[in-house]
């Protein structure tokens, strides 16, 4: 496909006006408008087959031959589809708004949004609902973003603009409950999780919202009711969910149930044990280069808990003690922990070995009870 498009591209721009002066005034500019249109529809011919890593290619051989509404909008297309938001919203942000295409407006809008930009997002989206205001699924991105910008009001109202002229819009139903809920008001919140409950509407996201906002107006029953299937569609990991049924089953009386969900939340809760082994160990390496020698321990310690078994973690924090937060007591018991665990290695590294014979000189040598730093 490429080869034969090289080719045509060639051959047309190989192509020279033989007849007379006419054709030799618009010489200048034939071979560009032919060349562009020729880009254009090569670039066109690869998205139709879903080739953006060529169609780049010839969008942005048009887009150097002309800088226009229609070239930015090709090359911007292509770098949507490859995620290049960045580009995207650079190339679409320039053309005026009247020249937009109502799904170039959108790909403007929504490359902000991927790119975290949250103000840019609102903006631009304020503007496409302006001239497309039944485009709901814009309506609830931006119901939602101002909701979210502690600006639930202004949700609300573009919320209520379109739920006027249709309420059955399950994800403008959605934006305009969570933002009522977010804005506390919770009766409102409440019918509009209704309505999308009769409407089918039955993910995770509206059985848990419904469920929280009962248990803000003391409907237990029906919070109970909404948040245990949110439980189950969350496969029983979620654990905002499990905390939630569990003290609602309490606050209903049904201790046992509320108790053992309870302690599902209380697992889920627990960090990671291998993230948190390095997270701690590598803070307790920082806060010790850089002097801080009691938040070294603090860390240290913390990662013990998740490894247990670290020798070197002992070794570290009795160094920490014994030379630089002049306890000597703490240093002796960390050595002989050290020392415990050391000893069992049977094939101890090079490292290892001096370490464990370092730890028995000092223990053999010193007399832990003094209580000032010393220098290594």
């Amino acid at each position: 496909m490429k080869q034969i498009l090289i080719v045509i591209i060639l051959a047309l721009l190989t192509i020279t006006p033989v007849r007379g002066e006419v054709l030799a005034k618009k010489k200048i500019v034939e071979p560009v408008t032919d060349s562009l249109t020729i880009f254009i529809q090569a670039g066109d011919s690869c998205m139709q087959q879903y080739n953006t890593f060529e169609a780049l290619k010839y969008f942005k051989e048009a887009f150097a031959r002309c800088d226009s509404s229609l070239t930015r909008i090709k090359l911007a297309d292509c770098y949507y589809k490859r995620a290049n938001y960045r580009k995207t919203s650079e190339l679409l942000k320039n053309i005026p708004i009247d020249r937009l295409s109502h799904e170039a407006f959108r790909q403007l809008c929504y490359s902000y949004q991927k790119q975290g930009d949250t103000d840019s997002y609102v903006y631009w989206t304020g503007h496409l609902v302006s001239l497309y205001p039944m485009d709901g699924e814009m309506v609830a991105g931006l119901t939602l973003a101002h909701a979210k910008q502690e600006q639930a009001f202004k949700g609300i109202e573009c919320g209520k603009a379109y739920f006027e002229k249709d309420s059955t819009n399950i994800l403008v139903n959605r934006a305009l409950a969570d933002a009522y809920f977010i804005d506390r008001q919770f009766d409102k919140a409440v019918t509009m999780y209704e309505r999308l409950l009769h409407q089918g509407d039955s993910t995770f996201n509206t059985l848990y919202s419904a469920g929280m906002c009962y248990t803000r107006i003391d409907s237990l029953n029906k919070a109970y009711n909404c948040l245990l299937p949110a439980f189950y569609l969350s496969q029983m990991q979620h654990s905002g969910c499990a905390y939630r049924l569990g003290a609602v089953s309490i606050d209903l009386h049904s201790y046992e149930e509320g108790l053992r969900y309870l302690d599902i939340a209380l697992q889920l809760m627990q960090p990671d044990t291998t993230t948190m082994k390095a997270i701690t160990l590598s803070q307790g390496e920082g806060y010790y280069l850089t002097k801080q020698y009691d938040k070294a321990v603090e860390s240290w310690k913390q990662h013990l808990e998740y490894n247990p078994t670290s020798i070197a973690t002992y070794y570290n924090i009795a160094s920490a003690y014994y030379y630089f937060l002049s306890d000597g007591k703490q240093a002796k018991a960390y050595l002989e922990k050290f020392l415990d665990l050391a000893r069992k290695e049977e094939k101890p590294t090079q490292q290892l070995s001096e370490m464990i014979e370092k730890a028995e000189t000092l223990l053999r040598t010193t007399n832990f009870g003094g209580g000032k730093s010393r220098k290594r």
